[in-house]
């Protein structure tokens, strides 16, 4: 089911390379088949197109906090965090903030 969903997303990104959002399904989509690496370059090539994508930060905050990098995963949530309060979307700020507590206990 995954793999269906991934190929359809890959068409998806063919025909539009600027779809933040299906480069960042597609991302998730590759964390749930446990391929961090790839998911991982997604989520930065979404930040590298759409800065302000929100979401990208976080999820790319918690795999590199899955896979041991508390380094980048703290830079990821404290970028996101400040995004987000720009944007007023209080609710993923406090997400990051709750996820960097815990990274920084």
């Amino acid at each position: 089911m995954r793999e269906q969903r991934i190929v359809k997303l890959q068409a998806l990104l063919e025909r539009d390379p600027n779809d933040s959002f299906s480069r960042y399904a597609l991302a998730l989509e590759y964390a749930g088949v446990s391929d961090i690496s790839r998911a991982i370059q997604l989520l930065l090539e979404v930040l590298e197109r759409d800065p302000s994508y929100v979401p990208a930060f976080q999820q790319v905050g918690y795999l590199y906090q899955r896979i041991g990098e508390r380094e980048k995963a703290v830079e990821m949530f404290r970028r996101g965090m400040t995004v987000a309060a720009q944007q007023g979307d209080h609710h993923a700020r406090n997400e990051m903030q709750e996820a960097l507590d815990e990274l920084e206990e």
